[in-house]
């Protein structure tokens, strides 16, 4: 295992993915684009420093990949961070927020957090440093990796974009036309395949057992978490629209988050 350049990815992912301590929430959402975007500028840099056989393109690829993962991400919820500070200065957002409001969390549980997904980070870039450190020159593999994260990437742009579009038409409802009509979550899908694309671009320069625990632990970890998303996102669509029959019909017959696959419910009622 490539130890050093680990710690140096690591180091980057968590020096970015630290505006967590400002909001919690920053270490799972912006920082979490950041330091994608980090990890594979970093990767590019070593490069660049000390190049190996594989081909400059296939690393170039999957850096601009991971920086454009980063800016659709962090941009996007950065976009949306700003539109609702008007909201926030209103006398009813104080009121909701006093009434919300919960206590810090210790800085000891914020620093474990910082580290812990720091580390997720890092696995998840890894992919595209085992294939520089091997200097692996093969290019089928890589491309169809490529390739999936590239639609993935597509698809979650296009999922927010619509799902933005419609709660404008109708904030009364959840999304239900384009993507949507497919499946209940497809950003989350997107997500899913960029990573997939991410893990199979990796395939052929897994050199040893710890490289091959270290991606599979790293792709397992995000659909996981993807899947846990949705059903947290489905925990809150059933108690405001539970009692909606357009919504309990839409949601009953369209999958939650892999389409085709008829598993249309992770909420336990």
């Amino acid at each position: 295992m490539p130890w050093s350049l680990l710690g140096i990815i690591l180091a980057v992912c968590a020096v970015l993915c630290a505006v967590g301590f400002y909001k919690f929430v920053y270490f799972l959402s912006i920082g979490y684009g950041f330091a994608v975007a980090g990890g594979g500028i970093a990767i590019l840099v070593m490069y660049f420093i000390n190049p190996t056989a594989t081909p400059l393109w296939i690393v170039l690829v999957e850096a601009v990949l991971f920086v454009a993962y980063g800016i659709r991400l962090s941009g996007f919820l950065l976009i949306r961070e700003l539109k609702s500070v008007s909201f926030r200065k209103t006398d009813v957002a104080k009121d909701t927020l006093a009434k919300n409001n919960e206590k810090k969390m210790p800085i000891f549980v914020l620093a474990t957090i910082w580290v812990s997904v720091a580390v997720l980070y890092t696995a998840q870039v890894s992919p595209m440093l085992f294939r520089y450190v091997g200097g692996f020159a093969d290019i089928l593999v890589p491309v169809i990796g490529f390739a999936v994260s590239v639609f993935g990437l597509i698809l979650e742009s296009v999922a927010d974009n619509q799902k933005s579009a419609q709660k404008k038409e109708n904030p009364n409802m959840v999304a239900t036309k384009g993507l949507y009509k497919i499946v209940r979550c497809p950003n989350y899908f997107g997500e899913i395949l960029f990573w997939t694309g991410v893990f199979i671009s990796g395939i052929t320069a897994y050199a040893t057992v710890g490289q091959w625990i270290t991606a599979v632990i790293a792709y397992i970890c995000i659909v996981f978490i993807m899947f846990n998303g949705a059903q947290r996102l489905e925990k809150r669509q059933m108690k405001r629209y539970g009692d909606d029959e357009e919504y309990n019909t839409y949601a009953n017959k369209t999958p939650i988050i892999i389409p085709l696959l008829p598993i249309y419910h992770l909420n336990k009622k």
